[in-house]
């Protein structure tokens, strides 16, 4: 889903940034320091010994422990205890940030497709082919990036403009993505992140104002795992519409106002009226998509009457 990038495209190695830009959670990290050279060894200190004693000491000036070995192996340092190393922006992106903050900038938009050559021809001194291509890549692979994706905003140009609806398929992954992310997130509090991300999978669904053969059609891919959990959002979305249709036919029945049918049931208005107004979409949608089918073979048969009553062409005479 990159746009103009390769995703297999890997970032060169850049210069440190002289400032962080809002796009520096998407940079690569700064490679850890090289070890200290072989051989190198720590001088003797002052009324210490070299090997064993009591008054050896630990690189860092503390005592070691008692019968501690020249080669004994020590405790590797605790994850996260030392400074995290900073991260080091790509050049190309930060002068993307400062030209279109409306869109690399604090908040991410969707980019149309193309978007590559439209800044290489609104930039020709600017960007460097390779390196520009390197930098949408690092940007349309980030998490904010695919966040922007899978809520589902339009892509925009460079004035910042929407000019395209996302594709349903793209949004789909996109949110598929976001949850592996935050799944696999270390130091994350454990919670089930899978009834969000079939709640937010039925809303796409319906946004996409595709029928669900049509929509699975263009979705399902072949990780099992990911149209397992498709499958669970529309058993979900196929239940919430039963009980909506059901709650629409008491409704109906009752002949009382919203507020009084409520009431009866110990529920609360706002509630039962969006349960209403749901079940009366999908009953509209309904009928259009079966008005729809019906007109098909009609229009196809009105193509073919129209064909058939056409006179035969007029054979060209022979010279």
């Amino acid at each position: 889903m990159t746009e103009s990038a390769s995703a297999q495209e890997q970032p060169h190695a850049v210069p440190a940034a002289p400032a962080a830009t809002p796009v520096a959670a998407e940079a690569a990290a700064v490679p850890a320091a090289p070890p200290a050279e072989d051989g190198a060894s720590e001088p003797q200190r002052k009324g210490g010994s070299r090997r064993g004693g009591r008054n050896r000491r630990k690189p860092d000036g503390r005592p070691a422990p008692e019968g501690a070995a020249d080669n004994t192996p020590q405790a590797a340092p605790t994850p996260g205890a030392g400074p995290r190393a900073p991260q080091r922006v790509h050049p190309a992106l930060e002068q993307l940030a400062a030209l279109y903050p409306h869109l690399f900038g604090a908040v991410f938009r969707p980019l149309k497709r193309g978007i590559f050559q439209d800044i290489l021809a609104a930039h020709p001194d600017v960007f460097e082919r390779e390196a520009l291509k390197v930098a949408l890549g690092l940007h349309t692979r980030s998490t904010r990036y695919l966040q922007c994706v899978a809520a589902g905003e339009k892509r925009h140009d460079l004035a910042g403009q929407p000019v395209e609806a996302m594709a349903p398929e793209h949004v789909h992954h996109a949110l598929l993505e976001v949850y592996r992310r935050r799944k696999n997130s270390k130091g994350r509090p454990t919670e089930d992140l899978l009834p969000k991300l079939r709640h937010r999978m039925i809303a796409a669904f319906e946004a996409s104002g595709l029928t669900r053969e049509a929509y699975t059609a263009l979705v399902l891919g072949r990780d099992e795992a990911a149209n397992a959990i498709l499958e669970e959002a529309f058993a979900e979305w196929a239940a919430r519409n039963a009980r909506d249709e059901a709650l629409l036919r008491a409704f109906e029945a009752s002949g009382q106002t919203l507020e009084a049918f409520a009431d009866m049931y110990g529920l609360v208005p706002r509630t039962v009226g969006q349960q209403l107004e749901r079940a009366r979409r999908l009953a509209a949608a309904r009928a259009q998509q079966a008005a729809d089918a019906a007109a098909a073979p009609a229009a196809s048969a009105d193509v073919g009457d129209t064909v058939a009553a056409q006179p035969p062409a007029a054979s060209a005479p022979h010279g």
